[in-house]
């Protein structure tokens, strides 16, 4: 029989059509191409953590795991979506940029907008939650119900933005993948074999999801921010600011010790964040659950096995031979 992987060791997040999986030294990515096939590349990869040992230390390790994961994320989405790209003329602006960076041009260019996307979602689920409450500070004196207030803003902005990316066709099929990750997910951590019918009977929900990870940050976010006692309105803002990777690192201990527990106390406490998925992933059809399989088995047989499948669907990956990332651009 097989030695299967610790519980907590593997992770992923959906892509455009496609899913990654990520476990002890290295993740993979498959994705459905139009023409049906499933092709799937694999790298070597050493986290922050196994890199720098100061990663290891807990609440610090919840912060690089974020960051590590945003990186990751943004960098497979962008693999992923290589593939249905239509040809463009390339502009005088997209040569200057190749020019400028050279080979560094896609890193840099992912590096903007990881940038980009961690300024907008400060700006929507920070700045203007706090700003409201400021606002309701003229009629509200007690700091403590207005921290409440602004958490309770906070929350509901980010529930209405999922429902409202929801409904978009793109979004509805990533939340299928978001389900079909999870499903295999959960079989495999279940031990049971990684086949379709065997994952279709599992849950799409899961406790280590970055969505129950983002709720646990709105509420951690509530507690923490009520101890900001500053008179300046620019001071409680910078403060709110510093303190986001203290909330990070705290709540990602909390859906750690969460998703290695099966005890009644951790079970209750990860029901809100596995509401909220009810958002965020949606039943994934049998295609889509084959493209799952191939992600972890890749992950669990590394290069070998993803090469074997692709070559046995005559698909030929551009630079297959490289199969180191560690991220270094980040």
């Amino acid at each position: 029989m097989e030695q299967r992987l610790p519980k907590g060791s593997l992770g992923g997040q959906a892509v455009l059509e496609g899913i990654m999986m990520k476990g002890p030294g290295g993740y993979s990515t498959a994705v459905r191409l139009p023409d049906s096939k499933i092709c799937v590349k694999f790298h070597k990869y050493k986290s922050y953590g196994e890199k720098y040992p100061v990663f290891k230390i807990p609440f610090i390790r919840g912060i690089a795991n974020f960051v590590e994961a945003l990186a990751l994320g943004m960098k497979t989405l962008t693999y992923s979506s290589s593939f249905f790209e239509e040809d463009e003329e390339e502009t005088k602006a997209d040569r200057l940029f190749k020019d400028i960076f050279k080979d560094k041009a896609e890193d840099v260019l992912l590096g903007i907008t990881v940038i980009i996307s961690v300024v907008l979602a400060l700006g929507l689920f920070m700045f203007i939650p706090a700003g409201i409450a400021e606002l309701l500070g003229k009629w509200i004196s007690n700091h403590f119900v207005l921290s409440l207030i602004e958490g309770i803003i906070r929350l509901g902005i980010f529930l209405a933005y999922v429902a409202l990316i929801a409904q978009m066709e793109d979004i509805h099929r990533l939340f299928m993948y978001h389900g079909a990750e999870h499903k295999t997910i959960n079989c495999y951590e279940a031990g049971d074999e990684l086949k379709p019918e065997n994952v279709k009977r599992h849950t799409r929900y899961h406790k280590r999801c970055g969505t129950s990870f983002i709720f646990f940050v709105m509420i951690v976010s509530i507690i923490v921010f009520m101890f900001i006692t500053a008179e300046q309105m620019w001071l409680r803002f910078l403060l709110r600011l510093l303190l986001v990777p203290v909330v990070a690192g705290i709540s990602y201990e909390l859906i750690r010790m969460a998703g290695r527990s099966d005890s009644g106390f951790w079970r209750i406490i990860s029901v809100p964040g596995m509401w909220v998925q009810k958002l965020t992933t949606r039943e994934p059809d049998e295609d889509m659950i084959q493209v799952a399989i191939v992600a972890v088995e890749a992950v669990l047989y590394g290069k070998a096995y993803a090469d074997a499948v692709n070559d046995a669907q005559g698909i030929v990956l551009p630079n297959a031979e490289l199969e180191v990332d560690d991220l270094e651009g980040f």
